[in-house]
């Protein structure tokens, strides 16, 4: 079963967004995300252990914050998305976590360095390497560059040996911007979008 929930649509923008709990909002999307589970799994047969979420940068912000907040997942995904450093500061997951983490060096939305309001995505993974029990030393694989036109490669480094067989994965796209992998249509402004692997197919082969 595949939901895809909308958050609330900002004021100024009318834009919609997800309240992970930055910024002054005060809108409950943690609890609005709970009570969806627990609507879906009222009429349908859900495996509770078996509960994912991801999302792109906001979306992904938001997952990392599920995943910090919420007993619920499985494991969480998150493109171009992140961690704002007062969710990293206060994050305190009930469990270790699976995460994958896909993240282009040239995203100027959420940079890949990090900057005054959000972690870098280096340190990010290696949040979760430490919740999770990983080995720090990764099984690194360049990812074959199959599109030699999209102006992007990708290396693709595995931290296994975690709780329970966990892993977590990171993508590292270099000259990817605020793009989805394998996204049909590019976004227009946002960047090299890297053609060379699907951020969905390895995403739901991680989950």
């Amino acid at each position: 079963i595949v939901v895809h929930p909308n958050g609330t649509n900002k004021a100024l923008t009318n834009q919609p967004f997800w309240n992970f709990g930055n910024w002054g909002a005060t809108v409950d999307d943690f609890g609005f995300l709970e009570a969806l589970i627990d609507t879906i799994s009222a009429s349908y047969n859900i495996n509770q252990n078996r509960i994912y979420s991801t999302g792109m940068s906001n979306g992904g912000f938001m997952s990392y914050g599920l995943a910090c907040q919420s007993s619920r997942f499985a494991a969480v995904g998150s493109v171009t998305g992140g961690m704002s450093i007062p969710t990293y500061n206060s994050c305190n997951p009930a469990r270790p976590t699976p995460a994958i983490h896909i993240h282009g060096t040239s995203d100027n939305t959420v940079p890949y360095n990090g900057n005054t309001t959000s972690k870098s995505a280096e340190e990010v993974v290696a949040y979760w390497v430490s919740n999770n029990n990983c080995s720090t030393t990764p099984q690194l694989t360049a990812v074959p560059n199959t599109n030699t036109t999209d102006g992007a490669t990708a290396d693709w480094y595995v931290y296994s040996g975690g709780t329970n067989g966990h892993t977590v994965e990171f993508f590292k796209v270099t000259n990817g911007g605020h793009t989805w992998p394998g996204a049909p249509v590019p976004l227009p402004g946002a960047g090299n979008t890297c053609m060379d692997f699907s951020a969905s197919k390895e995403i739901w082969r991680f989950f």
